[in-house]
């Protein structure tokens, strides 16, 4: 006799007081309204009770495969139907009998069937032992085929002309989950079905190569697909693997889980797994087949130290000696404040805390930063101010309770594209969606409402919303009343505004944004979501907390499908920042000028501290022109290259007397160093990564160090010994137990408790995590309301006679930051270099054609770069990336910053253009 199954969690209330039973095999089972008799029958008897083949984790029900029939009768032993069990609700009282006779003589037969299209050259397919069909023939008892071979796939050509990849649809079953995992995963309808009867077949774009179509290399398709009809370059479906471990990427903030798959200490491929909570079987190229550049011939395999301008080969000792004397020796005559560190968003959380902790327990000083200065400084800083913590309030899930969302300054598909994915089909279903980007990007023209604004007027827009909200009588005045301060002076502040100025300087029609207001306002539950095209101008703090006064306004705080949620860039931003990389507050954002946390981190690292703000990046390369600053660690992290006005940042690197990079390659950055460290990647190591959503996830080494590498966090620890404070060799276990004593919201974090998934900080000491911040009342008590006023950029105001055009910088799907990684990927062969969007009338005005050089000029240097004409800017807009150094875009960007966080404005820099002739650089001004 089998048990009568537990209610899932969540419902067990409802389904105590009402009851309900089905029969499977007339033993009565405990069902739960809606589900399916599929996902009654494996949750009753388990997974493989019923075979199917169009079935999968992450798709709806479909039923074109019919495999999973059953027979079900309305009363015990009587007259049965048989139904598809996958898209078949089951029904209260009804008798399911998963394998009666009729029934597997009708599923030997459907395989039959299928099996007169498909090659039966499975001891030689990449699939054999892991192929769907070849497991439902052996479950269902095929021995032979009764029917004549069919004509129709079994000479169509393998396409292999992607970098990663490959059909070979003889091998096609017409099962349809490749085009629903494109339909329904990624959103991208690349795939379809042609033709009719026998004569179906699977379609790329319009009947074109994976290469020539619209493909975005998702994966998700050759995932999807149960035989190997659609597949990959690197085999990832195949079973010829020693190990499997998983860990998280690398790449962006969304964090998705990867199934890494090795042999003989070698990856061979990745895989999605589907029960990750993040991404459920879904990832992007980049994290799916983006991974070479791990073993590249151009990785750094040797410590190096430039003498007389040349590097020299040099042992890890000889290296650790030469960094030691040098900053034992700049201490000693220019002071600890003359050195400094920037840490990586790359690395894990341990290395970063480590990082900070060698700046300012070992050598003596605040100055540290990490890359979140130059993206999300100012989403800190705005919603410490707001709300009393800069991180997001909710989790991207709750895009499945959200009634509108809010998109402002993000590219999500491209950027974040799992996420990004995800906002897409909440889009296509033509829910309320609100776009707030200069560009059309992919979300905007799915969008409802979609404010195409000039460049730096984010809160000029952001006040007009406020205004109208206001003015339509559409505040939450509860929420307005309970739970916040300051509503009655920034209110009379808004409605004093002009609103046709607004309009004017943003370029947005006032009825534009009114109907957005109050589309957003009048959502029952409404998601703001913010990237680098919030923060990374001169009024980045000011937008985001207007992006949080719009949240309190409306009460969308506190609860499932509502709140303010930055995309971070980098996978781990936001657990740089959790770990005190920044100057004026260390581990767990305690204010180091407070005596009291002072005091506590003096007292917990058993070592001197300074008890004034350090220098941020901008601040560094101010004070080494001056001369004052003298030595720079670089943790990961390619700034010459990524930081702006490219050409101040080189001539600050210049004046110093020691530059140390860990680095994977020989960057930019690394050419101007006197020490290079060869470090890890994210598959070389294990550690934490904290995603844009405060999930703190276990990262697992892979594969070992390449011969010559260390992980960082074991150079940060031999350089700690080596000067003479005491820590012990790197082990993520002990370093989070050390972690969880200083960072507040870290208290319940022990590394053999995150699991597959992770957790959410704040973590109680008894480990329970938080998924929504703020749901009764801010860590501040009440929400702040805080007013700003739109002013023109200085970039603006200072060049705009002389340089007419707007350049916006943004991010491409395959690539990432400085392009250090994709660049030694299959990804380099899909996008090959950086180019600039201008409008046809803008490039008519020019004389220039699509693939041009265009020359771009800016106050501080000319770059040649490559024309894409596009109706994605407005005319007098253009946007380009940095992820080629040879086209060196942050040339011409310049170092305005926002004025409270000094997060750099690459998203406003004035510029000319015209048709190149050459290629120009011009000195640094």
């Amino acid at each position: 006799m089998f048990e009568t199954s537990k209610p899932l969690k969540g419902i067990q209330s409802t389904v105590q007081s009402q009851t309900k039973t089905a029969y499977i095999n007339d033993v009565p089972f405990t069902l739960i309204p809606g589900e399916t008799i599929l996902s009654f029958v494996r949750r009753s008897l388990g997974e493989n009770l019923v075979p199917t083949l169009c079935d999968a984790p992450n798709l709806d029900p479909f039923g074109s495969c019919r495999v999973c029939s059953v027979d079900v009768a309305l009363v015990q032993n009587g007259n049965s139907k048989a139904m598809a069990s996958c898209h078949t609700p089951v029904t209260e009282g009804s008798y399911i009998y998963p394998n009666s006779k009729r029934i597997q003589k009708l599923r030997k037969n459907i395989i039959e069937l299928v099996l007169t299209d498909h090659p039966l050259d499975c001891l030689t397919c990449e699939v054999n032992n892991n192929c769907e069909l070849q497991s439902v023939a052996a479950q269902v008892g095929v021995r032979d085929v009764r029917y004549p071979e069919g004509k129709n796939h079994l000479n169509r050509k393998k396409d292999l002309s992607h970098p990663y990849m490959t059909s070979d649809l003889s091998k096609c079953i017409n099962c349809f989950r490749c085009v629903r995992a494109c339909d329904e995963v990624q959103g991208q309808f690349v795939l379809s079905m042609a033709g009719r009867g026998f004569d179906s077949h699977i379609i790329k774009g319009s009947d074109q190569s994976f290469f020539e179509s619209d493909c975005v290399s998702c994966g998700a398709c050759a995932q999807a697909c149960p035989t190997s009809a659609i597949s990959d370059v690197f085999e990832s479906k195949s079973i010829a693997v020693q190990q499997k471990t998983r860990t998280v990427c690398t790449y962006c903030g969304v964090g998705c889980n990867l199934e890494v798959s090795t042999v003989d200490g070698e990856i061979k491929s990745i895989q999605a797994p589907y029960n990750a909570e993040v991404n459920g079987g879904h990832t992007c190229l980049k994290g799916r087949y983006a991974f070479k550049f791990y073993d590249h011939q151009e990785r750094l395999r040797t410590p190096l130290i430039k003498r007389s301008g040349v590097f020299e080969e040099a042992t890890w000792d000889e290296a650790y000696d030469y960094i030691a004397n040098k900053l034992n020796s700049i201490k000693a005559e220019y002071g600890a404040d003359a050195i400094g560190g920037i840490s990586s968003a790359r690395c894990t959380n341990e290395e970063n805390y480590l990082m900070q902790k060698f700046i300012r327990a070992v050598i003596g000083t605040n100055n540290i930063d990490s890359c979140a200065r130059v993206c999300h400084s100012p989403t800190a800083l705005g919603m410490q101010r707001t709300f009393g913590t800069g991180a997001a309030t909710n989790s991207i899930k709750d895009l499945k309770f959200t009634d509108a969302i809010l998109v402002i300054g993000a590219n999500p598909t491209d950027g974040h594209p799992v996420t990004g994915a995800k906002m897409k089909q909440f889009a296509m279903k033509g829910k309320t969606t609100i776009v707030i980007d200069p560009r059309k990007t992919e979300m905007a023209k799915y969008a409802t409402h979609h404010l195409q604004l000039k460049p730096g007027t984010n809160v000029a827009v952001l006040n007009m919303m406020l205004y109208y909200i206001m003015t339509e009588g559409l505040e939450n005045h509860e929420f307005i009343s309970n739970r916040t301060e300051g509503y009655d002076d920034f209110k009379a502040h808004v409605l004093a505004m002009d609103m046709d100025y607004l309009s004017e300087e943003s370029g947005v029609r006032k009825e534009a944004v009114r109907e957005a207001a109050i589309a957003y306002a009048q959502a029952p539950n409404a998601m703001s979501f913010h990237g680098l095209g919030v923060t990374e101008h001169t009024q980045g703090t000011y937008t985001v907390m207007l992006i949080a006064d719009l949240a309190m306004i409306t009460g969308n705080i506190g609860r499932p499908g509502v709140g303010v949620n930055p995309l971070r860039g980098q996978n781990n931003v936001q657990g740089a920042a959790d770990m005190g990389c920044q100057p004026h507050q260390g581990a767990g954002y305690l204010d180091v000028t407070n005596p009291e946390m002072h005091q506590r981190y003096e007292t917990f690292y058993h070592a001197k501290l300074p008890d004034y703000i350090g220098l941020k990046i901008p601040q560094m390369y101010d004070a080494a022109l001056e001369g004052k600053f003298k030595a720079l660690w670089l943790m990961g992290e390619d700034n010459v290259q990524t930081d702006p006005n490219t050409l101040k940042v080189k001539a600050a690197m210049e004046q110093l007397d020691l530059l140390v990079v860990q680095e994977l390659f020989m960057t930019e950055t690394a050419k101007m160093a006197h020490v290079v460290l060869p470090a890890t990647s994210f598959l070389e190591k294990s550690g934490t990564f904290t995603n844009g959503e405060r999930r703190i996830q276990r990262v697992n080494k892979v594969v070992e160090p390449l011969k010559g590498c260390k992980q960082d966090g074991q150079i940060m620890i031999d350089i700690m010994n080596r000067m003479g404070y005491p820590q012990a060799d790197y082990d993520p276990k002990t370093l989070l137990e050390e972690i969880a004593q200083i960072v507040p919201f870290f208290a319940g974090v022990k590394w053999d408790e995150l699991g597959d998934n992770g957790k959410q900080w704040p973590v109680l000491p008894d480990g329970s995590d938080t998924k929504i911040l703020h749901t009764e009342s801010f860590k501040i008590g009440k929400g702040q309301f805080k007013k700003a006023t739109w002013t023109e950029s200085q970039e603006l105001s200072t060049y705009k006679k002389d340089f007419p055009y707007i350049l916006t910088t943004n991010r491409e799907l395959e690539h990432y930051n400085c392009g250090a990684q994709t660049r030694r990927t299959g990804n380099a062969e899909i996008l090959q270099t950086d180019s600039l969007l201008i409008h046809p009338e803008d490039a008519d005005k020019h004389g220039i054609a699509e693939g041009d050089m265009v020359c771009v000029e800016s106050a501080r240097g000319k770059i040649d770069v490559k024309a894409r004409i596009s109706l994605e800017v407005n005319p007098g807009i253009l946007s380009s990336t940095f992820h080629f150094p040879e086209v060196n875009m942050n040339v011409l960007t310049s170092s305005v910053t926002d004025t409270d966080a000094l997060c750099p404005e690459y998203k406003v820099c004035a510029v000319r253009i015209r048709k190149s002739k050459g290629k120009y650089k011009l000195q640094a001004q």
